[in-house]
């Protein structure tokens, strides 16, 4: 019989926390330079008030792209692309076939329209999947500005041969103009709890919104040097919410698809 270590679902709460603030603080010190460059790259788009296209295909990387979309404190400039394919509320089996289809991703990315004035940035924890890896492709094709967000060490540690890859077998962080790493381990779940087989918690959410909430900021930031004034989301919830957004709507109405 195998002995287990005895410990509380508290203690390991508090590994699992810890861990996560590790990887956002890793992501965050040594990112710096890219983070700055992708935020130069929102910055100028967002002074000539052109939109900053975010799409993350993939189950949970959808999820990335609604953390910059319609946000409290997020950038009304943010075209989110919520492409229904790989949305987990079609059903997760349907949504994980769709982001290993080769062709999809480029589908998606040619009904956008997108060419050489634009900028794309496409998020996804892996950096691999055929949908990913076709976008970016396409975009690459139409001269699109692209920043990704991804995790290099998971991209180059899964194997050539993986059903989710590419035909090309390609890694999103080679095919980027600024690439974002986001540090997720291999598998992304964390937390190794004794007797139990499978590890558990991800981290791949964690570590996408505090790179994607540092490009806001570094964007704002640029924007405010630049002596610009961006418009940017309140909670509608909030005290004024409604009418301080509404003064912007028009701006934004027919221009950004998910509105």
């Amino acid at each position: 019989m195998v002995e287990v270590t005895t410990k509380s679902a508290d203690a390991l709460c508090g590994d699992y926390l810890e861990q996560v603030i590790a990887y956002m603080r890793e992501c965050q010190n040594t990112e710096k330079d890219n983070l700055d460059a992708a935020a130069r790259l929102m910055a100028e788009h967002i002074a000539k008030d052109r939109l900053v296209n975010v799409f993350g295909p993939g189950g949970h990387s959808n999820l990335a792209t609604q953390e910059l979309f319609f946000r409290a404190g997020g950038l009304m400039h943010i075209n989110a692309i919520l492409d229904e394919g790989t949305l987990l509320s079609n059903g997760a089996l349907r949504s994980m076939a769709i982001e290993r289809t080769p062709g999809y991703g480029r589908v998606v990315v040619e009904n956008l329209r997108l060419g050489e004035d634009d900028l794309l940035i496409l998020v996804n924890a892996y950096g691999i999947n055929a949908a990913l890896i076709d976008a970016a492709l396409t975009a690459r094709e139409a001269g699109v500005t692209l920043i990704g967000i991804s995790s290099r060490q998971h991209a180059e540690n899964t194997a050539p041969d993986h059903p989710a890859r590419h035909p090309t077998k390609q890694n999103l962080h080679d095919l980027v103009d600024v690439a974002i790493d986001t540090k997720v381990p291999v598998g992304d779940a964390l937390l190794t709890i004794p007797g139990v087989k499978e590890n558990t918690s991800a981290v791949s959410t964690f570590t996408n919104a505090i790179a994607l909430n540092s490009l806001v900021i570094r964007t704002i930031v640029h924007l405010r040097d630049l002596g610009i004034e961006p418009p940017i989301w309140r909670s509608g919830n909030a005290p004024g919410g409604d009418e301080a957004n509404g003064q912007f709507l028009d701006r934004f109405r027919g221009r950004v698809r998910a509105l």
